[in-house]
C-alpha cells in the first residue's frame, strides 16, 4: 500500500539552471515519510516522549532520472518494502505526471534516546504491517 503526497516546486527549490537542486529531493521524500507515518496514526513526538524512540536515516540509495523544474506539481509516493526488528525499508518515487524524476530506497533505523539501535514496539510493527508491509 502506497502513500502519496503532492509537492509544488518553488523557485527556492531550484538551482541556476532552473531545475530542482539535487538535495531538495531528499527534503521532498523526508516530508512524504513524515506524512506517511502521520497517516498511519503514529505521533512521532509522542513516540519519542513515551519510548525515547526516534527514526534516523541509515542508508539511501538514490537515482536522479529526469529533472523537475520550477512550478512543477510533483507526487511523492512512499511504499513500505520491509519492516525489521529495528529498521524500516521504504521505496520512494518522485513523479511528475507519468514521468519518474527520482527514485530512492531508504533504510530507517529506530534509535533509543542514547542513540543506540532500538527494537520497534510491537504495536508500531503491527500498525506498519497492517499498512501493507512485509516482514
Amino acid at each position: 500500500m502506497s502513500h502519496k503526497l503532492q509537492i509544488r516546486v518553488y523557485y527556492e527549490d531550484t538551482d541556476l539552471a532552473g531545475i530542482v537542486y539535487y538535495a531538495n529531493y531528499l527534503k521532498f521524500i523526508e516530508r512524504a515519510r513524515t506524512e506517511w507515518v502521520r497517516g498511519l496514526g503514529i505521533d512521532q513526538s509522542r513516540l519519542k516522549s513515551e519510548t525515547g524512540i526516534v527514526f534516523a536515516v541509515r542508508r539511501i540509495e538514490a537515482d536522479y532520472l529526469t529533472p523537475a523544474r520550477f512550478d512543477d506539481l510533483l507526487e511523492v509516493e512512499t511504499t513500505p518494502a520491509r519492516i525489521g526488528g529495528a529498521k524500516i525499508e521504504l521505496e520512494q518515487r518522485v513523479l511528475r505526471g507519468e514521468d519518474t524524476c527520482f527514485v530512492a530506497r531508504v533504510t530507517l533505523a529506530a534509535l533509543s534516546a542514547a542513540g543506540a539501535p532500538a527494537r520497534l514496539p510491537v504495536e508500531l510493527r503491527e500498525r506498519l504491517a497492517s499498512a501493507g508491509t512485509g516482514s
